[in-house]
């Protein structure tokens, strides 16, 4: 099984983890990953509001790379916003007339050219889909009995192109968390935004979101997450949102390829948890 794989820019920097443990997490489950060559930034959240066109021409670049180095390939992209503007390129490119026509007069200029041929895969699509429960259950070796999980959806990945799950009730996750030996925690706040970027622009509309999200996961030994976005929020706001709410919300957040490749006995180092912000003690002794 092998895979072309976007990094992007927030697993460069502030979710390196997240990168790192996605490499190794593949790697153990018998998955080969070639990074893009030459990738760029998909234009995160900022080029909409500038330009539709270069909304559409940052991610279109990347795109018309991943034909040129393998067209056979999925593009493989762990972070959630990323997926949305490559997805949603990819989508408008087929389906809206003259889109991919526009698109290209903008990628002659860098002497590339997109067909619209590869497609775009979440991470967490292809786990759930492509590798399954059963093959990751027949790969563990740490078994994480005794854990209970709270897995963790966000937006992006599910919002606006359902391709994978239900974004209002999202379960894709739970089957993976499951053959690890884990138990899953019961609660419906999955699929919920946890603010975004208004964490940063207005904090408190984006701590009145991540508070009750941190508040139902009480009795989870942690959250799991697939967004750098999300796990930011999550594990880097957690003191705020107590105060906020009066009461210790404190909980581990782990990224997805983080939890697997523990039970699959990649050490806390091979997964980098040393890189995440919130991981109670507790947690970190039964990584250890």
């Amino acid at each position: 099984m092998r895979y072309l794989y976007y990094p992007g820019c927030s697993l460069k920097g502030t979710a390196k983890e997240y990168d790192l443990s996605t490499r190794a997490c593949m790697k153990a489950l018998g998955v080969e990953v070639e990074e893009l060559e030459d990738w760029t930034c998909c234009g995160a959240t900022a080029a909409q509001s500038v330009s539709r066109l270069l909304s559409l021409a940052l991610p279109a670049r990347n795109l018309a790379l991943a034909e040129k180095q393998n067209k056979d390939l999925d593009l493989l992209v762990p972070c959630s916003a990323c997926y949305l503007n490559l997805k949603m390129t990819e989508e408008k490119a087929r389906t809206e007339p003259g889109t991919l026509q526009e698109i290209n007069q903008v990628l002659a200029e860098a002497g590339l050219h997109m067909e619209g041929t590869v497609r775009v895969r979440h991470l967490l699509d292809v786990l759930s889909r492509d590798l399954g429960a059963r093959e990751v259950a027949a790969r563990v070796t740490r078994p994480l009995e005794g854990l209970t999980l709270a897995p963790y959806y966000g937006c992006q990945c599910l919002r606006p192109y359902p391709v994978f799950d239900d974004p209002e009730a999202p379960t894709s996750m739970e089957p993976l968390l499951r053959a690890t030996g884990a138990e899953i925690h019961a609660w419906t706040m999955g699929s919920r935004c946890c603010g975004a970027s208004h964490m940063t622009v207005k904090p408190h509309i984006g701590i009145d979101l991540v508070a009750p999200i941190l508040d139902a996961a009480s009795g989870a030994d942690a959250v799991v997450t697939v967004c750098p976005m999300c796990q930011m929020n999550l594990e880097a706001y957690q003191d705020k949102a107590s105060r906020a709410l009066g009461r210790d919300v404190s909980v581990t957040v782990i990224y997805l390829p983080q939890l697997i490749g523990l039970a699959l006995g990649l050490s806390s180092k091979d997964v980098r948890l040393d890189l995440n912000l919130a991981v109670t003690r507790a947690f970190q002794q039964r990584a250890a």
